[in-house]
């Protein structure tokens, strides 16, 4: 079965990201959630869950933020909170929750985790999670290696905002505003801009963003990764607007069920199909530009000119007249839509349009710089917006319904293609019909209203032993009745079926040892249980991670497969003109140096009490 993974901020968007076809969402737990900003209540929590059951599709709730001592007793009370509200996995990140007695619910190994590698990938199934989110870093070849070599559930980031450093082992906004990112408050320093400078003090690059990735995007891979073993599909967002998630949904919907289309081995993990009012566009709603990553090759990845939305391109200037611009596009342009280009200093400017005639526009200001045949990008899509402000999708699941007489009225029937069952009754007197076809039509039209229901009807049949005349109230009622016993039913069936994780005895009986037999900062080891369940694996020599120690010397902020000297053009290994040595950052009165370690094709970024040494020019 192959899922596709939206994020739900609230319970709102988390219910529109099932009725625009998700199979699962993940939402943000009351607290310990590794997007502090978006948290949610139990109430709301329940509340979603109730709706997603009705479509067989899954809550994950994210508890994946590292841990202190003192907060791991309510982190446990919420866990299981969180699995009597009805949510069906928890996506966690302190690997502490495993020495404690946690719920029967399933675990998913939260890319926090820094799931990059086959071995720890191993150990992590062997301790029992069900699943294991990849890191986004890894290639379509190591998805194809991982899953050959184990059998665990594997999960794909497919679109959103990317982190420029493995997740899990950035400090750099913890060292900078005590924010740490592996607690659920990261500050996004890498968004900022910067100044680089080589190891002899030249400045190379100016105030731009050096460390800002564009969005991922692996709308063109999707068949390659289901081929590689992934089997769900992980939209970012959880930080994102309403429109951002309806319209990202609904495309990856449309995506994979074309690709499952014809193929009866490839199936959708929940029920239902989806009627989408509107066209699903990635480039119309929030983004900065998009990069498939690392899934084929590498590739330049940043957006050095700006960390914000570019939206869509929609063609070029035209002329530009005293207060008006025209504009060669195919695309018709709406008043309050927003427009940005590149000015001659390459920075991002943007401005709003006030009035349209055709492609000439009046914006709110003259721009500077703004010549004919300059690129333009809509960022601010007015008509789009509206157009997804209203009901934009409906998701129902078919059933047939089977109308037969009782002894003393009507049974209806709801069967759905997932072999759940309900039958209401109505005592009621029956009259023959004076008009059987036209009694049997209202039978049929009367029972078959399911609008404002989870449920279309796909077929009818009328098993009575002759067509009957049955007051309209009697029959609506017969059919309110039946379509509640099938949710229910439906629910009822969706939890029995609920996964189940080991039991605390179980796990604890487990002594698959870890891979290595020394862990440095980089594990996060930040409370007494985690370092426990470390040793109770093997592993003999343990440090404390930073956001306990707060002992950053030394000690590598991030780690990153993205290469500014790649980006740049100064890869040591294709470029032999390119000066060795460090390169260094400057925001704000603050150093960092970067170094590189080419064999492994990664960048580090450390803290630096001062800049190049200018003396060596």
């Amino acid at each position: 079965m192959l899922e596709l993974l939206s994020p739900a901020k609230n319970y709102d968007q988390g219910r529109e990201a099932i009725n625009h076809g998700a199979d699962a969402v993940y939402i943000g737990a009351p607290a310990f959630g590794a997007r502090e900003a978006a948290g949610n209540t139990l109430t709301d929590i329940e509340r979603l869950a109730q709706y997603a059951h009705l479509y067989h599709a899954r809550v994950f709730a994210t508890v994946n933020t590292l841990l202190f001592d003192n907060e791991i007793e309510d982190a446990v009370r919420m866990l299981h909170q969180l699995y009597n509200a009805g949510v069906d996995a928890a996506i966690i990140q302190d690997l502490g929750l495993l020495e404690c007695d946690l719920p029967p619910i399933e675990l998913h190994a939260s890319t926090q985790t820094h799931n990059a590698d086959l071995p720890r990938i191993q150990f992590l199934q062997s301790v029992g999670f069900s699943r294991i989110i990849l890191a986004r870093e890894t290639s379509l070849q190591q998805m194809q290696h991982i899953r050959r070599n184990t059998t665990v559930e594997l999960e794909s980031f497919v679109q959103g905002a990317l982190c420029v450093c493995y997740s899990g082992q950035c400090y750099l906004s913890q060292y900078l505003n005590n924010r740490s990112g592996n607690r659920g408050c990261c500050a996004q320093p890498c968004r900022s801009a910067y100044d680089l400078y080589d190891a002899h003090g030249n400045l190379l690059r100016k105030d731009q963003h050096l460390l800002s990735l564009r969005d991922f995007s692996a709308a063109d891979h999707l068949r390659a990764m289901i081929d590689a073993g992934i089997t769900s599909f992980k939209i970012e967002g959880r930080l994102k607007d309403m429109d951002y998630v309806k319209n990202t949904t609904a495309y990856y919907r449309q995506l994979l069920d074309s690709i499952m289309e014809g193929q009866p081995q490839l199936r959708p993990a929940s029920s239902g199909s989806c009627r989408f009012f509107f066209t699903p566009d990635l480039e119309r709603t929030f983004n900065r530009g998009f990069t498939d990553y690392f899934l084929r090759q590498r590739q330049p990845m940043a957006t050095l000119t700006t960390q914000k939305s570019l939206g869509k391109r929609i063609g070029t200037v035209a002329s530009v007249g005293r207060d008006t611009i025209t504009i060669r596009t195919p695309l018709p342009l709406t008043a309050g839509d927003g427009l940005c280009f590149f000015n001659p200093r390459g920075q991002l400017e943007g401005f709003l349009v006030n009035h349209v005639q055709g492609n000439t526009i009046r914006p709110n200001r003259m721009p500077d710089g703004l010549a004919v045949g300059t690129p333009l990008w809509r960022n601010n899509d007015q008509a789009f917006s509206r157009q997804l402000q209203g009901t934009t999708a409906e998701r129902t699941i078919p059933i047939s319904l089977t109308l037969a007489d009782t002894p003393s009225g009507l049974s209806l029937t709801l069967t759905d293609a997932d072999g759940c069952q309900a039958t209401a009754t109505a005592d009621c007197p029956k009259e023959p019909a004076r008009d059987a076809l036209r009694a049997a039509d209202q039978l049929q039209r009367q029972l078959s209203k399911l609008g404002g229901t989870p449920f279309h009807a796909d077929t009818f049949n009328n098993r009575c032993s002759q067509p009957w005349f049955v007051p309209a109230a009697v029959l609506n009622q017969l059919r309110r009745d039946a379509v509640q016993l099938l949710a229910d039913s439906r629910t009822a069936a969706h939890m029995q079926q609920r996964g189940h994780c080991p039991t605390l005895a179980q796990r604890q009986a487990n002594d698959t040892p870890y891979p290595d037999s020394a862990l440095d900062y980089r594990a996060n080891i930040i409370n007494r249980l985690s370092e426990q369940f470390y040793r109770r694996h093997g592993v003999q020599q343990i440090a404390y991670g930073l956001e306990k120690t707060l002992d950053y010397d030394g000690k590598a902020l991030m780690t990153t497969k993205y290469c500014l000297r790649y980006e740049l053009g100064l890869c040591l290994q294709r470029n032999p003109d390119a000066l060795p040595g460090p390169l260094f950052l400057h925001n704000n009165g603050r150093w960092f140096q970067l170094q590189f370690d080419c064999s492994r094709c990664q960048m580090q970024l450390f803290a630096s009490s001062h800049g190049p040494d200018r003396s060596t020019r």
